[in-house]
């Protein structure tokens, strides 16, 4: 059975952080193919900063380019907005039901997993694959550990988009947070 692993994010912009973490996971982790999926709007985040829907899209599919285990997926830009992680995987798993996919998400999100919409449902499901972020424990809770799959050894930058953006802002020259096509990209628009 094909094992894929669903990187969810708003990936706004995507940056050397997302993909060392993707590379981790496709080649250490099991994975046939790490898949991004472009979320239009996080239910648990501001929308004020995105950048464009099929801009960001565009950004990681020109990010990911050439490497044959990364792929990427627009399905949440068909679907009811905001995106639940629940809906979309009842999506992918209805088009692809040979698959065993695996929610990708950082120990902090674990923290958070029960506030997601269905998350015992998810649970049951899927499998999570969890890796460590800064300030944040990857201490299981018990009603999640038959579900979970520790990455503890993934890289762990201390890099966000959020930094990034800021920076860009204040005119900071940070050309190696960013992958080259992403730096073009995000010039071009004149961010």
């Amino acid at each position: 059975m094909k094992k894929v692993a669903l990187y969810f994010g708003s990936f706004n912009p995507i940056h050397i952080g997302h993909l060392a973490l993707a590379n981790y996971l496709a080649e250490y982790g099991g994975f046939d193919e790490v898949r991004f999926v472009v979320s239009p709007h996080n239910p648990l985040k501001e929308e004020s900063d995105l950048m464009e829907d099929t801009f960001r899209l565009e950004m990681v599919s020109r990010s990911i380019a050439g490497y044959s285990k990364f792929t990427v997926s627009d399905i949440e830009f068909r679907l009811e907005k905001p995106s639940y992680t629940y809906l979309t995987l009842r999506r992918f798993s209805e088009i692809e039901p040979a698959v065993q996919f695996s929610v990708v998400m950082g120990g902090d999100n674990l923290a958070l997993f029960e506030r997601w919409r269905e998350s015992e449902w998810i649970a049951k499901n899927y499998r999570l694959a969890v890796y460590p972020r800064p300030g944040s424990s990857l201490e299981v809770p018990k009603q999640w550990k038959q579900s979970v799959d520790l990455y503890d050894e993934a890289p762990m930058l201390e890099v966000s988009s959020t930094f990034i953006r800021n920076s860009i802002k204040e005119g900071k020259d940070v050309r190696f947070f960013l992958p080259e096509p992403v730096r073009e990209m995000m010039k071009e628009m004149k961010f």
